[in-house]
């Protein structure tokens, strides 16, 4: 992130020729430079459209950059409590880049709206524990959320769903082959470290939450990391909101047909009788928003699925809801489904 900021700032005392040249990089984001003054601060922006308007107005391009910068800028306070609205309500005017500024208005971060799906007050955990092992051979030396989908890797195509959703939180947890996956994030991805903790043993679905160290949000995404889906986070999230619930599950539609007659009876007696019937559920999709302060009853150390965390809740008279995934969804576990996977993913690349 660092660097990102770093090339897309310039200071108060530097030229209008300066910032064209800057401007000129292709690392710039946006062609959006962010003025700041000897503390740091940002105090306007500047486009190649501000500096044009500048010289057709008399500027000369050794007037100082203040000149021409724009004062009455957009920006995004890093402790907005209604991010997804402000980030909305911004992306609306047409403004393509947007500053987060800090309580100092320094810049802590920059979001470029046209890659930015919104901005999630939210932290995420990957599970990425498992041996994998009916995918095997391919995974006797390959942890599972390496293999390729496409041209990237299954835990990429997570990540950087996470990260289009302004998700600056992210933690994979480690168990088989963790070497690998911890070498393939010691970078950080799109200016966002993302961290990695070991679990000690196997822990199941979710019990590795635990070693977290630090939850920076109230609202905590735990997913399994062999998905394939483009799940809406957004409408996820603003669900589980709006609903109060203490746990949302991320549900797909799973029907069942019988290809026989289905006889309804009592005792001997043939009641009603159904022709070949379908039948209609939910199933669980591996992904869930839970309150942080829900994690405590996740017992230290012990093996613990998301299923006992649902059935523990609903015990205690929590308030546990399904959110219906209406897009695709592809639990990699088998080679047919990992076959699955790739041939939709040529289907999405090439329309």
């Amino acid at each position: 992130m660092n660097n990102m900021i770093n090339n897309n700032t310039i200071s108060d005392s530097a030229t209008i020729l300066d910032a064209l040249k800057l401007l000129n990089d292709f690392t710039v984001i946006g062609y959006t430079l962010f003025v700041t003054d000897y503390s740091n601060r940002v105090i306007g922006t500047i486009t190649d459209g501000d500096i044009r308007r500048r010289l057709i107005g008399g500027g000369a391009l050794t007037d100082c950059v203040t000149t021409a910068m724009n004062r009455e800028f957009s920006f995004y306070s890093s402790n907005d409590n209604e991010r997804v609205e402000s980030f909305h309500k911004i992306k609306q005017r047409g403004v393509k880049v947007i500053p987060i500024l800090d309580e100092e208005l320094r810049l802590v971060g920059i979001i470029d709206t046209a890659k930015q799906k919104s901005m999630l007050p939210i932290d995420a955990v990957l599970m990425a524990g498992g041996k994998g092992e009916r995918l095997r051979p391919l995974t006797d030396n390959i942890p599972k959320p390496l293999l390729k989908v496409g041209d990237k890797t299954i835990i990429d195509h997570n990540i950087d769903r996470l990260l289009s959703y302004g998700i600056q939180h992210i933690t994979v947890t480690v168990n088989y082959l963790k070497e690998q996956i911890e070498e393939h994030f010691s970078k950080p991805r799109n200016g966002v470290k993302i961290n990695t903790v070991r679990e000690p043993k196997f822990l199941g679905t979710i019990g590795s939450v635990k070693f977290v160290n630090k939850l920076h949000n109230d609202t905590i995404l735990v997913m399994n990391s062999d998905l394939f889906t483009n799940i809406n986070y957004e409408d996820f999230y603003l669900d589980f909101v709006k609903s109060g619930a203490d746990m949302s599950v991320a549900a797909i539609p799973y029907s069942v047909s019988i290809p026989y007659g289905i006889l309804e009876v009592e005792k001997d007696s043939i009641k009603a009788l159904s022709e070949k019937p379908t039948y209609n559920y939910y199933a669980n999709a591996g992904i869930y928003l839970i309150k942080k302060q829900m994690l405590s009853l996740i017992p230290d150390n012990e093996y613990f699925d998301a299923t006992d965390l649902i059935e523990l809740l609903i015990a205690h008279g929590s308030k546990v809801i399904r959110f219906p995934i209406t897009g695709y969804w592809i639990d990699i576990g088998k080679n047919e489904d990992y076959n699955k996977a790739n041939e939709l993913v040529r289907h999405i690349n090439s329309d």
